[in-house]
């Protein structure tokens, strides 16, 4: 029951989400419109106007509209803009025309009157671009010089992580958030959520467990203050691209689109990642990677579990799953029993450690 109303809370939140900014652009875009529609019709029923709007008011006005309607057009056009490209235009444009214009004033001893204007539109014209260029080149070297650049911070830490829908499933990214070991951005894309549901209204039962629990994750994720996950509309330039793409192709597209990485524990989507340049990061990867490491010498204790394949083998499992393989373990099942490492053998199934029984085991608490 609560794995059914977190869906519905979660499903609600992401909606809303998605929807509110798109609605809000078409508001503001048609409140736009009316705006122009009304000024231009001022402007055009004004007595004192120039011959050819005088002349043709309303041929005036459909071209009047339509200038100020190019601008919706372009906006359109490119749903999306980098706060950082803005910027840099911008400040570009500012400090270009006031270093163009105190270079006008500087040159106005030295230029015959005849030719200032001239020098002038020479100065307009090439100031404004070399510092566009520049900042646009050396932006994120101006961190502490100008501070639109910290403007854009949508990319916390560095550079995004694309969660897939095993990351989710699988649990584990949630408590790797609580030990701080990533600072950057958490995307969920719209249509990995949109999975995860459809996976949550299975009607097998199993399946049903994973997809409640892979939204229980997500609510986790968003309620916890050291994680910055954010719910990513993937409905833009680039949707009709991969529109017709399975969910795995259309991450790996979106991490490339965005620079960042793909988080997962599927070994397909890593090969598909890795082969299109895309780096990954694999919970599988980094949990055998913190396991622990034994040398040949080295002594433990572990519980003989069962008998092994061969003669007079035993196997055991530490807490994270590795099998130990125990030499002359197989007299000793369900008991404790001291064993030196002989050997570790990694496979692509995980780690494997072999060892040699050396005492008699403590029996085995029930």
């Amino acid at each position: 029951m609560s794995a059914i109303v977190v869906q519905s809370t979660l499903s609600a939140n992401a909606s809303r989400r998605l929807n509110d900014g798109p609605m809000f652009l078409i508001i503001l875009r048609i409140l736009y419109a009316v705006t122009c529609a009304g000024a231009l019709l001022a402007v055009v029923n004004n007595d004192n106007l120039p011959m050819p709007i005088s002349r043709y008011p309303f041929l005036s006005y459909l071209v009047m509209f339509a200038i100020t309607q190019s601008v919706t057009l372009i906006d359109l056009l490119v749903p999306r803009k980098r706060l950082d490209l803005i910027s840099a235009i911008y400040f570009g444009l500012l400090i270009g025309t006031l270093l163009a214009y105190g270079a006008s004033q500087a040159l106005t001893p030295f230029v015959q009157a005849p030719l200032m204007p001239t020098a002038q539109l020479v100065l307009f014209l090439i100031m404004p671009y070399i510092c566009i260029s520049l900042l646009l080149q050396t932006k994120d070297d101006f961190r502490f010089v100008i501070p639109y650049v910290e403007f854009a911070k949508e990319v916390k830490g560095g550079r995004p992580l694309v969660l897939d829908t095993s990351a989710l499933i699988d649990g584990r990214i949630a408590d790797m958030m609580d030990t701080n070991v990533f600072d950057n951005e958490m995307l969920v894309p719209d249509f990995v959520l949109q999975e995860v549901q459809d996976i949550a209204d299975s009607g097998d039962k199993m399946r049903r467990a994973r997809g409640r629990r892979g939204l229980d994750v997500l609510a986790k994720m968003q309620q916890n203050p050291k994680a910055d996950v954010r719910m990513y509309d993937s409905k833009g330039s680039k949707d009709k691209e991969t529109a017709g793409q399975n969910v795995d192709q259309r991450i790996v597209a979106l991490a490339k689109q965005l620079g960042g990485r793909v988080v997962t524990n599927d070994f397909n989507l890593n090969k598909v990642a890795s082969v299109q340049g895309v780096d990954v990061i694999n919970l599988n990867d980094i949990a055998n990677a913190l396991k622990p490491r034994y040398l040949p010498g080295e002594h433990m204790r572990i519980k003989v579990i069962r008998e092994g394949e061969s003669f007079g083998q035993g196997v055991g499992y530490l807490d994270d799953g590795t099998m130990i393989v125990v030499e002359g373990g197989r007299d000793h099942v369900n008991k404790n029993v001291r064993i030196a490492v002989t050997s570790v053998l990694q496979t692509s199934a995980g780690r494997m450690i072999f060892g040699r029984y050396e005492s008699a085991g403590v029996p085995a608490k029930a």
